[in-house]
């Protein structure tokens, strides 16, 4: 009896193999559309549109994803999914979402201050400077106007006929990047020894030449932690993802063979 039993489990288990065998084909080409698609569909819809969408309309959007999903599996049919760049990037932008998400969002107080210490540096506050300035026009012999206007402004002649910059006579609390920015880094760096509160120059810029009055500045510090610490868990979360990423490419690496053409030439 249990011999019968046992012949007739196998033969109904090859039954079922060779069915799946037979409808492999058919069972691929299945298109399972869970519901939690289609709501965060038309819920995207709706946030675009601002209204809910009608049943036509649901039904289009079904549709659509119907379409793309079937396009989707013919073109893998056709490795057409191969040797393309822009598929490769995104799959790689992908997977580098996932390893990123998967790092806790909320570091430790102790994380914060470590990191802090460990990168002081970045919180730096530059110092600041409050000045006017004369400007020389590069177009119109700016070196030896500036000189004459400096010559004139120390004797207290205020007679200075200077061109107009297009940022405007004067700065208020400005720091060396914004200087740099503004003026150009050779400019910016005269900042570093200069005198408050009496004319100086002429100091060369991308535009021309500048004689300036510095009527304050405030030394740079670094700050608290307390008061960047909002900027320093940003930070930290965002060197955490970076380098989950890093460690997990790190650790799969090793399972790859890269192979390059020795041969290879380029043109020059």
């Amino acid at each position: 009896m249990k011999s019968k039993i046992t012949v007739f489990f196998i033969i109904g288990l090859c039954i079922y193999l060779l069915d799946i065998g037979f409808n492999s084909d058919q069972n691929t080409k299945d298109i399972f559309i869970s519901d939690q698609e289609i709501t965060s569909l038309i819920s995207a819809w709706k946030s675009q549109v601002g209204r809910n969408p009608t049943d036509d309309e649901i039904s289009r959007i079904i549709s659509n994803l119907v379409e793309e999903e079937i396009l989707y599996r013919e073109a893998l049919l056709l490795g057409l999914d191969r040797e393309d760049r822009i598929i490769k990037r995104r799959l790689a932008q992908k997977i580098t979402f996932l390893k990123q998400e998967s790092m806790a969002d909320i570091p430790s107080n102790k994380d914060l201050t470590d990191f802090y210490t460990s990168n002081k540096e970045k919180y730096y506050i530059q110092p600041t400077y409050t000045f006017k300035h004369y400007f020389f026009s590069a177009e119109n012999n700016s070196e030896e106007r500036s000189n004459i206007a400096f010559k004139k402004v120390i004797n207290n002649n205020q007679a200075i006929k200077s061109d107009p910059f297009f940022l405007g006579k004067s700065f208020s609390d400005n720091n060396l990047d914004e200087i740099s920015g503004n003026f150009g880094r050779q400019f910016a760096l005269n900042f570093n020894q200069v005198k408050l509160n009496q004319w100086v120059g002429p100091y060369k810029s991308s535009f021309g030449h500048h004689i300036v009055f510095v009527i304050y500045s405030k030394s740079g510090y670094y700050p608290e932690i307390a008061q960047v610490l909002k900027q320093v868990e940003v930070d930290l979360i965002s060197f955490n993802k970076e380098a989950a990423v890093s460690n997990y490419i790190d650790q799969i690496k090793s399972e790859y063979k890269v192979i390059i053409n020795p041969n290879l030439k380029f043109d020059e």
